[in-house]
Parts: C-alpha cells; sequence; structure tokens
C-alpha cells in the first residue's frame, strides 16, 4: 500500500464519520413543530397550542372504553398536579367514537383536574397524525417542538424527566 493511499483512507475515515454525525444532528435539531390548533374544552373553553408556549404541553389521547388509558390516569392527574406549578400542561383529547356524555360523566367523577375535550368530529386526530389507537401522547417543549410520541401507555419516569429538563 502506498504512502498516499493510507493518507486518503488515514483522513477519509474521520471525514466520513464527521459528516454522519453532522447529518443525525440536523435530523435531531428538526424535531416536528406542535399543529396549529385550538381545542375546545368540555365547557367551552378555547385553548390553542400557540398560548400554550413557554410550557411542556403533554396532548394524551384517550378513551372511556381504553383499559390502559383508564389505568394510567390517576397518575396523569398526579403528575399534573406535581407539575402544573412548573409550567406543565396537559390537554386530554377524547376520542371521536367515545360518546360525548360518558366523557363528561368520567370528566366529572374523576374530577380531571386538567384540560378535557372531546374530539367530535375527529379533527384532532387528523391534525396529530390520524391518531388511531389509545392511548397515544405527545409531548411537546415549551417552543412547540415535539419531544415525544407514545403509543400505549405512558413511561411516567421518563415523562418527569422531561418535564424536569425542560424546566431548567
Amino acid at each position: 500500500m502506498s504512502n498516499s493511499t493510507f493518507s486518503l483512507k488515514k483522513w477519509l475515515l474521520p471525514l466520513v464519520g464527521l459528516v454522519l454525525f453532522a447529518s443525525l444532528a440536523v435530523v435531531v435539531m428538526q424535531r416536528p413543530q406542535a399543529p396549529d390548533v385550538t381545542f375546545t374544552t368540555l365547557d367551552g373553553k378555547k385553548i390553542s397550542m400557540q398560548s400554550l408556549r413557554g410550557k411542556t404541553v403533554l396532548v394524551n389521547f384517550w378513551a372511556t372504553d381504553c383499559p390502559g388509558c383508564i389505568k394510567e390516569m390517576p397518575t396523569l392527574i398526579d403528575t399534573y398536579k406535581r407539575y402544573k406549578d412548573k409550567n406543565f400542561e396537559v390537554i386530554a383529547v377524547a376520542m371521536p367514537y367515545d360518546p360525548p356524555a360518558q366523557v363528561l360523566n368520567y370528566t366529572k367523577e374523576k374530577a380531571l383536574p386538567f384540560s378535557v375535550m372531546h374530539d367530535g368530529l375527529g379533527e384532532m386526530v387528523q391534525a396529530f397524525g390520524n391518531v388511531n389507537l389509545t392511548p397515544t401522547a405527545f409531548v411537546f417543549d415549551p417552543h412547540g417542538r415535539r419531544l415525544q410520541k407514545v403509543i400505549g401507555e405512558l413511561d411516567f419516569n421518563q415523562l418527569q424527566k422531561l418535564i424536569e429538563q425542560q424546566g431548567k
């Protein structure tokens, strides 16, 4: 092997590594933005994603007939209560097929402390990428960039770490 071939290989491998690392960094930096939507809560209050800038936001798609949703609800309530004064917000979006009266009854019965909406027309389901499984959760940073999408039950330890990281 000649010196020029060895020299080229010596520089080529680190250069390729640097290019791959830079490409990965660009992909990580380009997290999807929150959709530009406005939620209408069960009590008629309008909350836009834009108005939630500055907060870590969890948008949780759920249904009253979803065992995983019901199982995680007490921990979601506790997490909300623990972090609501630390710029954390939860919007619980009930699926279009969920009977509105059932959503309202569950919300009152469990005294859900966060905003709840019924997505009767499926607008939120579409805006968030055609959500069709519950529970599905999206976590957004204070700049509206998606940090996480979880299909299935949330890992609340991981969620709490994300919330705490955003507060720093």
